[in-house]
C-alpha cells in the first residue's frame, strides 16, 4: 500500500472540520468561510469580534455588505468570485480591512476556494492578518535576532552571557528573562541545540569518530556531548548514525 493510500484512509477517518480550529489561536489571525452566495459560513473568535458580534452562530448567514462598508464589501466580493470562478487561490492581498474602532487598516489576506466531494468549488475560505498585530507577535524574536543568529553561527563558542547582553542592550538578568519567555529555554539550552543540530548532521553525513564530533561542534568532551545528546534526543549518538545514515534531511529539535 502506497504512503498516499494511508493518508486518504487516516483523511477519511478523521471528524469534519478539526483543522479548522487552528485558527481559533492563532494571534492576529482572522479565519472565515463563504459559500458560493458570499454567505459566512463559519469565522474564528477573533473574526466574529471584528465584525462586531459574539458568537459564530451570529454571522452565519451574513453578506460581507451587511457587516462592511460597501466600498470594501464590492471589493471582498469580486476577489471571492475570482476565487471561485478560477479555482485559483489568492494569496498575500494587501486590502483595507476595518480595525476594532470601524476604520480601514492595512491587512495581509490569502483565499483558497472549497472544494466538495465531487470536485467542484462550493465556496472558498480565508485568512485576514494586521500588519500591526504580526509585527506585535514577532516583536519579542527580532529584539533578540542578533543574539539567536550569532549563537547559530557561533554555537562552538563558549557562552558568554555578559557580551550576549551587551548584544542584545540589555542587563544580563534582563536578558535572560526576555531569552527564556521569548524561546521557552535558558541561552545555554538554546546553544546546546545548536550544537546538537550540527552534530546529527554531521554523524548523518560523515565516518568522524564520536569524540572528533563532540569536539567540532563545542562540547566538553565524549562525555558531556554522550550526556547531552540521550538526554534532547532520547538516544545515544550511535544509535541515531545507524538510524539515520542514509537520510539527507536532518530533524530540527523542537523546544
Amino acid at each position: 500500500m502506497t504512503p498516499d493510500f494511508h493518508r486518504q484512509q487516516w483523511t477519511n477517518r478523521l471528524m469534519p472540520g478539526q483543522f479548522r480550529h487552528l485558527f481559533d489561536h492563532l494571534p492576529g489571525t482572522l479565519f472565515f468561510a463563504k459559500d458560493r452566495e458570499g454567505r459566512l459560513m463559519a469565522g474564528n473568535p477573533a473574526f466574529v469580534k471584528r465584525c462586531g458580534f459574539t458568537s459564530e452562530t451570529q454571522i452565519a448567514g451574513l453578506t460581507d455588505s451587511m457587516i462592511f462598508p460597501s466600498k470594501l464589501a464590492a471589493k471582498y466580493r469580486r476577489d471571492d468570485e475570482r476565487v471561485m470562478s478560477t479555482g485559483k487561490p489568492m494569496l498575500g492581498l494587501i486590502e483595507l480591512f476595518p480595525n476594532r474602532d470601524g476604520k480601514p487598516e492595512w491587512f495581509i489576506t490569502d483565499k483558497l476556494p472549497l472544494i466538495d466531494n465531487e470536485g467542484k468549488v462550493c465556496g472558498l475560505c480565508g485568512t485576514v492578518r494586521s500588519y500591526e498585530a504580526q509585527r506585535a507577535a514577532m516583536l519579542p524574536y527580532l529584539e533578540l535576532a542578533t543574539v539567536a543568529d550569532h549563537l547559530k553561527t557561533c554555537f562552538r563558542d563558549k557562552l558568554d552571557l555578559p557580551s550576549l547582553a551587551k548584544m542584545a542592550g540589555m542587563s544580563v538578568r534582563q536578558f535572560e528573562r526576555k531569552f527564556r519567555a521569548t524561546f521557552q529555554m535558558t541561552p545555554r539550552d538554546y546553544l546546546i541545540r545548536m550544537r546538537l543540530i550540527a552534530a546529527c548532521e554531521l554523524l548523518a553525513r560523515t565516518n568522524q569518530p564520536l569524540t572528533t564530533i563532540a569536539l567540532e561542534c563545542g562540547f566538553y568532551d565524549h562525555s558531556d556531548f554522550a550526556r547531552q545528546f540521550r538526554r534532547h534526543m532520547d538516544q545515544t549518538a550511535s544509535q541515531y548514525r545507524s538510524e539515520h545514515r542514509s537520510k539527507a534531511p536532518v530533524p530540527s529539535l523542537e523546544a
